[in-house]
C-alpha cells in the first residue's frame, strides 16, 4: 500500500517499526542484512548477534519481534536460541524466522517443533527477506504448502524429530487438547495443517477471513500454540492429519 502523501495530523505518532535482531556468526552477511533491513520504514534493526547465547540475550535486552536465526553457529546454535526464546515467557511475543542453506532439512523440522515461525533460505530474493519478516512479525508461519508436504514427510520419516523419544507423550497430550476445540477449530486445523492461508480457508467453508482469522487464534489459545507454524506441527503429532501415501 502507498504511503499517503498527506501530513501527519499534529500529535499522531509515526507507526512503531519492527523491530529486528540478526543472529549469523558470518559478519559479511549480517551487513548485507542490516543495510537491507534498515533501508525499509517499517523495520529496523536492533542488535547482531554471532552467536545463539548472544541471540537469547538480546533478544531479551532489545525487545526484539523478530529473529532471523541461522541455523548452524558456533557454539549455541540457532536450534538451542530458538529453544531457550520460546521457553521464556517473557519473550513470547518474539518470532524467529530460521536462516538456513538448504529450503527442507531435518534442522528446519527440529527448528519449527521448538518454536520457529518459519524459513527462509539464504539464497532468498531481498522482497522475499523482507516480506518474511513482515509475515512473522503478523504472527503467521512462513510454511508454503508445498514446503509444509515436505516438513511433515521429513518430520514423520524421523519418527517425531529430534525428540522422538517424548513422541507418543506430546502426541497423547495434543490430543487430549484437541478435545477442547470445537468441530469448525478442528476443520480449519486440518486446512491450515494443509498449508492453506486464510483466504483460501475462507473460500472453501464460505465464509469471511476475519471467521477464520477467530477460529484459528482460538485453536492456538487452546492448544498452546505460538503461531500457525505450531499448529502444522500440533496436527501431524497429535495424529489429526495424516500425509497422503504419494
Amino acid at each position: 500500500m502507498a504511503a499517503s502523501s498527506a501530513a501527519p495530523a499534529s500529535g499522531a505518532r509515526a507507526p512503531v517499526p519492527i523491530r529486528v535482531l540478526l543472529a549469523d556468526d558470518q559478519a559479511l552477511l549480517r551487513s548485507a542484512f542490516k543495510v537491507l533491513v534498515d533501508s525499509e520504514p517499517d523495520m529496523q534493526v536492533v542488535g547482531e548477534a554471532s552467536d545463539g547465547a548472544q541471540a537469547f540475550a538480546l533478544a531479551r535486552e532489545r525487545r526484539a519481534d523478530v529473529v532471523l536465526m541461522d541455523i548452524r553457529m558456533p557454539g549455541t546454535d540457532g536450534l538451542a536460541a530458538t529453544r531457550m526464546i520460546s521457553a521464556d515467557p517473557e519473550l513470547a511475543g518474539v518470532r524467529v524466522v530460521m536462516l538456513t542453506t538448504f529450503e527442507v532439512d531435518e534442522y528446519v523440522v527440529q527448528a519449527l517443533r521448538a518454536g520457529a515461525s518459519g524459513f527462509l533460505g539464504k539464497g532468498a530474493e531481498p522482497d522475499e527477506l523482507l516480506n518474511a519478516i513482515r509475515i512473522a512479525a503478523a504472527g503467521d508461519a512462513l510454511l508454503s504448502p508445498a514446503a509444509t508436504k515436505g516438513l511433515i514427510a521429513s518430520f514423520l520419516a524421523q519418527g517425531g524429530g529430534a525428540d522422538a523419544a517424548d513422541g507418543p507423550v506430546a502426541g497423547a497430550l495434543h490430543a487430549e487438547r484437541l478435545a477442547a476445540l470445537t468441530g469448525r477449530e478442528r476443520e480449519v486445523l486440518v486446512l491450515v495443517a494443509a498449508g492453506m492461508s486464510n483466504d483460501e480457508i475462507a473460500g472453501r467453508l464460505e465464509v469471511s477471513p476475519l471467521t477464520v482469522k477467530t477460529h484459528v487464534n482460538r485453536a492456538m489459545a487452546k492448544l498452546g500454540a505460538r503461531d500457525r507454524a505450531q499448529l502444522v506441527v500440533i496436527a501431524y503429532e497429535s495424529g489429526l492429519v495424516r500425509p497422503r501415501a504419494e
